[in-house]
């Protein structure tokens, strides 16, 4: 368990790189045991990740049966937590070969800590949905909004993490993109998830 000020330097390490600044990696632990911990992300994002699942399981999920609703909720908490690791494995046995093996920890401890700050960037999307649903248009809006800003904070941490320049931190950032899609769309049809246009 990491105490609360290992938290708070590894959080604030990954936002100064979401703001293209290098210097955040010195607040990371890129040690062996600072790379395993820094899973511990998850922990920090699920608040705001679970506040997405119960919005979306009312959207799709059957809204009188309870235990229909929590199925769907444990059902999207194993994509998202899939969509989070899995790419992360991939890039392991890739890391080598796009030429940044030298750089593989301080990408994944950067992004697990960055992608708990993006899990509450957003948040306002997701209370959006759960408490107002009548509002569902500015949802969207509001969603696809943060998720632009999102993307741009997520590469301004891969380019500062890899540290290998702009063209091999967007092949980075893309490929990364592309392999959480696919396992988005391959764990929601393993899952029977199907999202309502």
């Amino acid at each position: 368990m990491l105490s609360g000020q290992d938290i708070s330097a590894s959080l604030s390490g990954a936002w100064r790189l979401m703001l293209g600044k290098a210097d955040g990696l010195r607040l990371l632990d890129l040690s062996a045991d600072g790379f395993w911990n820094s899973f511990f992300a998850i922990v920090v994002a699920l608040p705001a990740m679970a506040v997405g699942w119960v919005g979306v399981a009312g959207e799709i999920g059957d809204p009188d049966a309870v235990a229909s609703r929590l199925s769907m909720v444990l059902r999207l908490a194993v994509v998202d937590l899939g969509t989070w690791v899995l790419p992360l494995c991939g890039l392991a046995f890739l890391g080598r070969r796009v030429g940044i093996g030298d750089r593989f920890v301080h990408y994944v401890v950067a992004s697990n800590w960055a992608s708990a700050i993006v899990a509450w960037i957003m948040l306002p999307a997701a209370l959006v949905r759960l408490v107002a649903p009548a509002t569902d248009q500015f949802a969207v809006l509001l969603s696809l909004a943060l998720f632009l800003l999102t993307m741009v904070f997520t590469w301004r941490m891969t380019n500062a993490a890899v540290g290998k320049g702009a063209a091999i931190a967007t092949a980075v950032f893309v490929g990364m993109f592309v392999g959480s899609l696919a396992v988005l769309f391959a764990l929601q049809a393993l899952l029977g998830i199907t999202v309502a246009e």
